[in-house]
């Protein structure tokens, strides 16, 4: 599923509408760092999981 032009338009100037356009780089950093803590916690999910295998193959 792509998103057209036009619809990313209409999203942009819907968020502009609701927040205004100086609260749209708060919101970008945000987003940013809520992604990069979802990223780390994958990732720190990932390594508990490998560790757990690892104790259960060495028994």
């Amino acid at each position: 599923m792509k998103i057209s032009p036009q619809e990313l338009l209409i999203v942009l100037a819907i968020v502009v509408l609701i927040f205004g356009p100086t609260q749209i780089p708060k919101i970008s950093k945000m987003m940013g760092k809520s992604i990069h803590n979802f990223k780390k916690g994958m990732e720190e999910d990932t390594e508990s999981e490998e560790k757990v295998n690892d104790e259960k193959e060495e028994e």
